[in-house]
Formats: C-alpha cells, sequence, structure tokens
C-alpha cells in the first residue's frame, strides 16, 4: 500500500490555502482523498458509505467558486466525512443498526443534520458517512450490519468508539475534517486510540437535531489533525439552527480560529494559564483508573511541557464524587437513554441488535423516575465541584485514556475481568455529565508504537481557552505523532463493511 499522498496529508486550513493560491484545486484533493478512502477501507472498515459521485460534483462546483475568488466559507472544497448518527441528505442513517434498515425508517432522509447543514451552506465537500456502534451506545466501534473498525496503528486492535470510523478516516487521510458524536468520550476516547485531535465542546455550542436519547450527555465535535482545524470546523458548525432549542446562539465575535495565535506567538497563549494537573483523576485507587505508566509518562511530559511555556502547574485532583457513584450515575442515564431510543422494536427486531446493546436497555427499562432524578442529583453535584474548581484554575490536565488501544470487536481489555466500556473509561464521561469543554489530543507513543492521548478540560463556555492551550502544545511540537504506516489487507478477525459506494 503506498502512503498517503501530498494533499491526503495536508489541514483543512493547508488545502483552502492551496486554492487560494491556485497550488491545486479542490478537485484534485477531492479524487486523491476518495482513492485514499477506498484504499483504507478493506484494512480498517471505516467507511458506511462512500459517495465519489456527489463529492465529485460538489468539488467541480467548489473549483468554479475558488477560481471567481468567491468561496462560500473557510471550508469550501475541503473533504469531509459525517459519523452514521448524523442526517446526510439525500442518503439513509442506520445509527450501526441492523433494527433500525429492518424497521424501514433508516431513509434517505430528506434533511442535514446541523452541523451538516452548515458544512453543505459553507461548501464543504461530504465524502461518505463512517461506521458507528449500535447508537454510538459503546466505547469501541463494532455492530452488526457493518463490523469492526481497526485502528490505524495495528488494524488487528480497535479504533476505539463510538466515533471509530471518523477517527480512522482522518488520522488515515481519508478527509482532515470529521464530525463525531460524544456522550460519554465518544469523540476523545478513538481520538486517543488513533492519534488525532478531538473536541467535546460546551453542550449546546453545537447544535443537535434530531435530539438524543441520551439528552444533554450527547454533544456532536469536531475530530481533526490538529487544534487549529478543530477551531475552524466548530466556526462553521457552531452557527444556529432553529431545530435545536437549547443551543448557545453564535460564535463568539470573531470566531475561534482567529483567537489562535500563529507561529512563536502561539506558545505565548498558556502564560500564566492556571493549569491543574490531575495524573488519575483522583481515581487511581480504583481497578483500571490507575493509568499504564507509558501512558502517565507521556502526559507528564507535556504537561512539563506546558509549565516550560510559562503555565502555573499545580499537581491536584477535582474533588469530584466517588468514582463507583459517578459510573453508577452515568448508567441509569445512559442505560435509559438506550433503553428509550430501543423501544419501539418488536421482538423480531430486537433480536438483530448487538447484545450488548440489548442487555444495558434491559437494565434501564428497570430504572424509576425517581432512580433518573437520584442521577441527575449526582450530576448536579459533579457539575458543582467542577464549576467551583474551575474559579481556581483555568484548565484541568488528564489522560484521555489510562490505556492504549487493546484487541478489536471486544468491549473490554481480554482478561481484565471487566463487563462494561465504562470501567475503562472514567476520565472521559465525568465531564459529559457537567456539560464542560473537553479535548483529547495526541502526545506520545507506547512500545508498539500506539498513541497516547492527552485530555484538557475547562469550564464550561472555556471552548476558546481550552483550543488555546492546545493549540500552543501543537506549536511547541508536544502535541502529535509519527503517521499510521498501515499495511495492506483486511484486519484479522475483522467483519469488513460495505466496500465503498454501498449504503
Amino acid at each position: 500500500m503506498t502512503g498517503v499522498t501530498d494533499l491526503t496529508a495536508l489541514t483543512a486550513s493547508e488545502l483552502t490555502a492551496g486554492y487560494a493560491a491556485g497550488d491545486f484545486s479542490p478537485v484534485e484533493a477531492v479524487k486523491e482523498t476518495l482513492e485514499r478512502a477506498e484504499e483504507i477501507q478493506p484494512a480498517v472498515n471505516a467507511f458506511v458509505l462512500l459517495d465519489p459521485a456527489d463529492a465529485h460534483r460538489r468539488a467541480r462546483e467548489s473549483e468554479e467558486r475558488w477560481r471567481r475568488g468567491e468561496p462560500a466559507g473557510p471550508v469550501d472544497g475541503v473533504p469531509v466525512t459525517v459519523k452514521d448518527i448524523l442526517l446526510l441528505r439525500g442518503h439513509p442513517t442506520l445509527r450501526g443498526s441492523s433494527a433500525v434498515a429492518a424497521t424501514g425508517m433508516a431513509g434517505p432522509w430528506e434533511e442535514d443534520a446541523p452541523a451538516v447543514a452548515r458544512l453543505r451552506e459553507a461548501g464543504a465537500v461530504f465524502l461518505g458517512k463512517t461506521t458507528t456502534p449500535e447508537f454510538g451506545w459503546k466505547g469501541v466501534t463494532d455492530c452488526p450490519p457493518h463490523g469492526a473498525t481497526g485502528n490505524p496503528y495495528a488494524p488487528a486492535r480497535t479504533a476505539g468508539g463510538s466515533s471509530g470510523g471518523s477517527a480512522a478516516a482522518v488520522a488515515l487521510g481519508a478527509g482532515p475534517l470529521s464530525l463525531g458524536t460524544d456522550g460519554g468520550g465518544s469523540v476523545r476516547i478513538p481520538a486517543s486510540f488513533c492519534g488525532i485531535f478531538a473536541l467535546k465542546p460546551t453542550y449546546g455550542r453545537v447544535p443537535l437535531y434530531p435530539a438524543s436519547a441520551f439528552g444533554t450527555l450527547a454533544h456532536v465535535g469536531p475530530m481533526t489533525r490538529d487544534a487549529a482545524d478543530a477551531a475552524l470546523l466548530l466556526d462553521v458548525i457552531g452557527r444556529p439552527d432553529a431545530r435545536d432549542w437549547s443551543h448557545l446562539g453564535d460564535p463568539p465575535p470573531g470566531g475561534f480560529r482567529s483567537r489562535l495565535a500563529e507561529g512563536a506567538a502561539a506558545v505565548e497563549a498558556v502564560r500564566g494559564l492556571r493549569v491543574a494537573y490531575s495524573p488519575a483523576l483522583g481515581f487511581g485507587d480504583e481497578a483500571w483508573a490507575a493509568p499504564a505508566p507509558e501512558v502517565a509518562s507521556a502526559v507528564r511530559g507535556a504537561v512539563e511541557v506546558l509549565a516550560r511555556l510559562g503555565a502555573e502547574v499545580t499537581e491536584t485532583d477535582p474533588p469530584l464524587p466517588p468514582l463507583g457513584e459517578l459510573r453508577e450515575a452515568f448508567h441509569t442515564l445512559w442505560f435509559a437513554g438506550a433503553a428509550r431510543v430501543t423501544q419501539h422494536f418488536d421482538a423480531e427486531q430486537r433480536a438483530l441488535m448487538d447484545p450488548g446493546l440489548k442487555e444495558v436497555c434491559e437494565a434501564g427499562a428497570r430504572y424509576t423516575a425517581l432512580d433518573y432524578l437520584a442521577a441527575v442529583d449526582v450530576r448536579m453535584a459533579a457539575g458543582k465541584v467542577m464549576g467551583l474548581f474551575h474559579t481556581s484554575y483555568d484548565l484541568l490536565v488528564t489522560p484521555t485514556m489510562p490505556l492504549t488501544a487493546f484487541g478489536l470487536g471486544l468491549e473490554v481489555p481480554t482478561g481484565s475481568g471487566m463487563r462494561r466500556w465504562t470501567e475503562w473509561t472514567p476520565f472521559t464521561y465525568p465531564f459529559n455529565m457537567t456539560q464542560q469543554p473537553a479535548c483529547s489530543l495526541p502526545c506520545g507513543v507506547d512500545a508498539d508504537g500506539l498513541p497516547i492521548g492527552l485530555q484538557l478540560v475547562a469550564a464550561r463556555h472555556g471552548d476558546a481557552t481550552l483550543l488555546r492551550a492546545a493549540h500552543a502544545l501543537y506549536a511547541a511540537g508536544a502535541a502529535g505523532v509519527p503517521a499510521p504506516r498501515l499495511a495492506a489487507g483486511p484486519a484479522p478477525d475483522a467483519a469488513v463493511g460495505p466496500t465503498p459506494g454501498g449504503s
């Protein structure tokens, strides 16, 4: 398998700069990116759908706008992929579910999700839809209709989830921008495992429609190659949509991307920031919450860079409720949502579901309204703790994950004794409960060459501060990992999904 071409290796910002200068065109970029997507599909199974005909048409239209000097927006002509949880007009949305297909309610849809609509207006080129577990319910990516998604660095291991297809696509050059969703870590987990950048914005920063069954835990977030592209994408998808009554309104004046300095000035953004470094979020005594030594070392190294750049770093843990209490509350909220979204399935359709999802739906259906409200109380307590914590600290730094990618097609690592994915993701879902912005960026690799993620968390509405700090780490050379060198052929034991162009 050949390496990525120059155009597939570029960021969205680099692509649009090249379009403006006339160095290359959207038609060339989209052609090479589609070729790359088709090349990687047999190895990692990142896509459930590719639509070359529509992508080439939109690329030609974009090329003409750039020729006239009238681009439709800051991502005009940039190849984009969309997780198959979000509506993409003209295509089905299966949500990783054979049961959805059996109901006849998969589409094709006649409307876009809000984030997709904003990208369409801005001239982005949609390549297709990426893999997800059924309804995005777990932290790895495999599902009955489409199989498992392999890791770009080791296809026999998981890409993470639930936005695993998007992460694999970005990491391997099949589009620099992707839309993911995150209800408990679903953009940050695969970003950590696949060596890319991903942002879960403040809840409501990006409008969402149809509303998620997981309620206000669910966010739409950018998945990109670096923090600058995430800021660029957030400026586009964060614009209002009347279908989401909880949306926060327009991005700040000038947007997020304009607030990121360039070159040497970028690293100055962290000078004077009050940074809390929490090696295990206070959960280190709990099983599987203590990071692996290589993870801990890589994250500490990045924190030391922040200190050298002038951040005021303090090693401390936020006084969150006990991990077991947080996890049980999250389960109540999450499992009840899963039960609700599958409530209309009949027995025949339910038999088509992921067995693990059926288990959590059965648990969710047993919760009472009082159980749900008790979980909300725990959530509110955690939100209060973090609100007060951020009066003293601008940023919190933790590992994104306590481990690197494990075997493909598994919900939990082999031999771990765990049952559910929430046991190995202790650092992600608490911040869905508190609605704070949180991102993952790559800060190193383990002995097997697998990426390690660092998580930055800011106060609610602190998205700009978080992006500036992440951008500074990239500018300082403390973020980023070598590109994956993907071998040809299907991932071992992976059930490869539909060939590109299928539905």
